[in-house]
């Protein structure tokens, strides 16, 4: 066998450091100014992006680079080909879908965590990775008034997801495997999950990924006159009917904020119902949750002691960078059985005392992030009164957009408001014409004001009607951008108003 040639070719660079310290320090400086004056000129930039399918592929070269290039051309690029092409979500004019907020606290956070790089998959990887975990966990739970049930403080725990979906699926997971236990291996195809039609897509896709046969993922209508909540009489007598039709009802999704119009479900009478049935209760808070930190939106989560399980998104409203979710459940042993695989090259003392938290088995993937290093940033940099009133802020913004809309006799408001979302339409006051006719005039409306790039907002439909949505969320949104999309909206209304729906 002949020997190993260790003479690599000598490259035309000289020795290669990818992490040279005072590169890294002047290159760090250089980005940091360049993201400063990102957020400093990103309300002058269009919200909306207004490239063609292609734009930015027909603009790269076809092969990477062979040669290092300097990061003032490349930063001269992402100024030129990238930004072009950037919905901007951290904009003070972007009322779309829910916040993606950011703050100060959370980008260094996620700095301090992207330089330890820290991959905790179990305790002894990093042990101060798991334990900030727990006890940023715990502190979330506190301020949500969650009880001790859902705490490590308690008998439950918590974990922090990458987004719903994840949290979704986890919990999915665990009833659906606690059901199998129950009723046998082989009866998945007799499982039923359950939701509102209102209810985030992520609950449908968990629901395929766990094995839940589509025609038993239900998703139960809501009604105007219910505020398009659940009703757990409709709950119960789908429950009902599918347990006459041989059956089984394993996994109940309840939302604390619906994303078309914050619609919020009975969370206490509806797990009653889910309970009798042996379901397992997932609250979903996505969005709201952040909002439950103030008293008085706390009651949006009572019953919460019902459920088995409860999520959140400090990445939504609570200004920490995408992504995070906090997931908690009452009997964390449940979660661990569903999901744990313990290969014998990560078994290891301190795992196998039973007095450490693997978040390997908490979770669907095995690697993860230092995310909770942005909420203690969070919380200690601002503190609970700021964050509550960070909150408050946005919700007093939405309600006086919400009453500038009322005052305006050509609109309407579809929804009562609960948080920061207001949903709205251009109604019958702006003269008369059938519902097919409103709907073609609000979509012109939302086509134009969205095409100024000035102000991006979306929509939804529900009980059949075409509803604007404008949200207040972006952390750099301030009371004149709130009156100037308005302002905007009015504009382009009377236009289209005098236009007529015919020539639209």
């Amino acid at each position: 066998m002949g020997s190993l040639d260790t003479n690599f070719p000598e490259t035309a660079f000289g020795e290669f450091k990818p992490l040279d310290l005072q590169e890294f320090r002047n290159q760090a400086h250089r980005a940091v100014d360049f993201i400063a004056d990102y957020y400093k000129n990103v309300e002058s930039l269009p919200v909306l992006s207004s490239v063609v399918p292609g734009f930015l592929r027909n603009r790269l070269p076809d092969a990477a680079p062979s040669s290092p290039e300097p990061l003032e051309d490349i930063l001269e690029d992402v100024r030129k080909v990238i930004l072009p092409g950037m919905t901007h979500w951290a904009s003070p004019n972007f009322f779309a879908y829910f916040p993606a907020s950011v703050s100060t606290a959370g980008f260094i956070g996620d700095m301090l965590a992207t330089s330890f790089n820290s991959v905790g998959f179990n305790w002894l990887a990093s042990p101060a990775a798991t334990e900030l975990e727990m006890s940023v966990m715990d502190w979330m739970a506190k301020l949500l008034k969650l009880p001790t049930s859902f705490m490590f403080s308690g008998t439950g725990g918590g974990v922090i997801q990458t987004s719903t979906s994840e949290a979704i699926l986890c919990t999915l997971v665990t009833a659906r495997d606690r059901a199998l236990e129950r009723v046998g291996p082989g009866n998945i195809a007799k499982l039923v999950a359950y939701s509102s039609d209102q209810t985030h897509l992520t609950y449908a896709k968990a629901c395929k990924i766990a094995g839940i046969l589509p025609s038993n993922i239900r998703a139960i209508e809501t009604t105007v006159e219910d505020k398009f909540s659940l009703s757990p009489t409709r709950l119960r007598a789908c429950m009902e009917a599918d347990v006459a039709a041989g059956l089984v009802p394993v996994f109940l999704c309840a939302t604390v904020g619906t994303t078309s119009t914050t619609a919020v479900d009975p969370v206490g009478a509806l797990a009653e119902v889910a309970a009798e049935f042996g379901a397992w209760v997932h609250v979903d808070a996505a969005y709201a949750g952040s909002a439950c930190i103030c008293p008085e939106f706390r009651p949006y989560l009572d019953g919460v002691e019902c459920a088995n399980s409860i999520s959140m998104s400090p990445h939504k409203w609570f200004l920490s960078y995408l992504d995070c979710c906090c997931l908690w459940v009452k009997k964390p042993d449940q979660l661990v059985h569903g999901l744990n695989i313990e290969p014998e090259y990560l078994k290891n003392k301190p795992s196998a005392s039973g007095k450490v938290v693997d978040y390997k088995d908490w979770q669907i993937g095995v690697g993860r992030r230092f995310r909770s290093l942005r909420l203690w940033l969070i919380f200690r940099n601002y503190g609970v009164a700021n964050l509550q009133e960070h909150i408050r802020s946005d919700v007093r913004l939405a309600g006086m957009f919400e009453e500038l809309v009322a005052k305006d006799p050509r609109f309407e408001i579809v929804v009562p408001r609960r948080f920061a979302l207001v949903c709205f339409r251009l109604g019958r006051g702006a003269g008369e014409m059938e519902e097919e006719g409103l709907e073609r005039l609000n979509r012109a409306l939302l086509e134009e004001v969205n095409a100024t790039g000035r102000v991006y907002i979306t929509h939804t439909v529900v009980g059949g009607v075409f509803v604007l949505r404008f949200v207040v969320g972006a952390t750099l949104t301030e009371e004149r951008h709130v009156v100037a999309a308005w302002e905007l909206m009015r504009e382009r209304a009377d236009a289209l108003v005098g236009k007529g729906v015919e020539q639209i």
